[in-house]
């Protein structure tokens, strides 16, 4: 796949996976990048998950026309994009390695490649700033610890004015799958899911960045990025220093029998009727939890709803607190219904699981219901709804 004239992904889409990392349902597959420079040198930009060998190594000879690599640069070290370097070395084992001294550390973990590699490889160890020159292509490293593993560079070609950005700025799907998700909706899914506990070290990436001229970001997964640029890292910051891109409304709730369902969606009847239309409604019984949690981290309010279940929250809404406590949540406002039949707790651990939460502001109505939803109960509901409208 073409990104410029010098450029190319020969990357490979996995459409067998149904879990990414293990946890993450990804319907739409996931794209595994890599990316070849043609220059005087040619360089090789990261590998693929070790099922896709064949397919890069055979995309990569294809690219290449009957040349050969004179460098792999590993970004990260993640088995996703570097599970295939032994059998690269096969292949083509004067090539030179280039990366930082914890992947070459990493590299002997995963793979022990100095003992399994036919003849000691050539390396390069590069520090944070280092650029090597291809020819008319210059690569700039940047070290980005803790995005999101600690070994990570980004790499910036200055000619074409190219961010190699590793995980950063991906998202979920195959590129070659249609879907009717936004790159919004799964890049959040994946930075919340996958990087949101690291804010503090994406702003500082951001930094970085922000002094270079970028014309394409060109990310591990999904799409190359060349259009509207500051709208993917608008995003990026508006993630990364947890505040949120809505000013609307996430109702979550747990029901056993349907009665805390229908104080939830009671709930969201009133802030409709109050004017506000950002407001969205899910069963953490059902739905899926990571998108659950990205999109606690999308809007500015956030309402709880439990029952009572163990003197403490349903398991369901335990998960996603633990979620949301994990990755930061902070700078939000948070509504609770709690219900209980004979002595309502959840209001009192959703609180106490939140403590260590920043910025936390709780409405003052809190809804206690006992059982099923009555015209008392009704009360407090609309004034809870018009508590968060105002």
């Amino acid at each position: 796949m073409k990104v410029t004239d010098s450029i190319f992904n020969i990357g490979v889409n996995d459409h067998n996976i149904d879990l990414f990392e293990g946890q993450y349902h990804v319907p739409d597959g996931i794209s595994y990048n890599s990316y070849i420079i043609f220059d005087d040198k040619i360089a090789v930009i990261d590998s693929v998950d070790v099922s896709f060998s064949e397919e890069w190594l055979e995309n990569m000879a294809n690219t290449l026309n009957g040349r050969r690599p004179d460098y792999l640069i590993v970004l990260h070290m993640e088995p996703d994009h570097s599970a295939s370097m032994l059998n690269f070395l096969k292949h083509y084992p004067d090539t030179t390695i280039i990366s930082n001294k914890k992947s070459f550390e990493m590299m002997e973990a995963f793979y022990e490649l100095s003992s399994l590699c036919s003849k000691p490889f050539k390396k390069i160890e590069i520090s944070n700033g280092d650029s090597i020159s291809l020819g008319k292509h210059c690569l700039n490293f940047l070290f980005a610890p803790m995005v999101h593993w600690p070994e990570v560079m980004v790499m910036y070609e200055s000619t074409e004015k190219i961010l190699f950005s590793a995980d950063a700025f991906g998202r979920f799907g195959a590129i070659n799958t249609t879907s009717s998700l936004t790159w919004d909706d799964e890049a959040r899914r994946y930075y919340i899911g996958i990087v949101g506990k690291y804010g503090t070290q994406v702003q500082t990436l951001l930094k970085k960045a922000a002094s270079l001229e970028i014309n394409t970001i060109c990310s591990l997964h999904g799409p190359v990025l060349t259009d509207n640029l500051a709208h993917y890292i608008n995003l990026y910051d508006t993630w990364s220093s947890y505040r949120p891109e809505s000013e609307g409304v996430l109702i979550v709730y747990a029901s056993v029998y349907g009665n805390t369902k229908d104080a939830a969606m009671l709930l969201s009847t009133h802030i409709h009727n109050y004017g506000k239309n950002d407001v969205e409604v899910l069963d953490l019984a059902r739905c899926d939890m990571h998108d659950a949690i990205a999109k606690a981290f999308k809007y500015s309010q956030l309402v709880i709803c439990s029952l009572t279940y163990n003197a403490d929250v349903f398991p369901c809404i335990k998960t996603f607190l633990n979620g949301l406590v994990e990755r930061n949540y902070s700078n939000r406002t948070v509504g609770l219904i709690e219900n209980g039949s004979w002595a309502p707790l959840a209001a009192k651990k959703i609180k106490e699981s939140l403590a260590d939460c920043k910025n936390i502001t709780f409405c003052d109505t809190v809804v206690s219901i006992r059982s099923s939803v009555k015209s008392t109960d009704a009360d407090d509901i609309r004034q809870l709804a018009k508590e968060l409208v105002e």
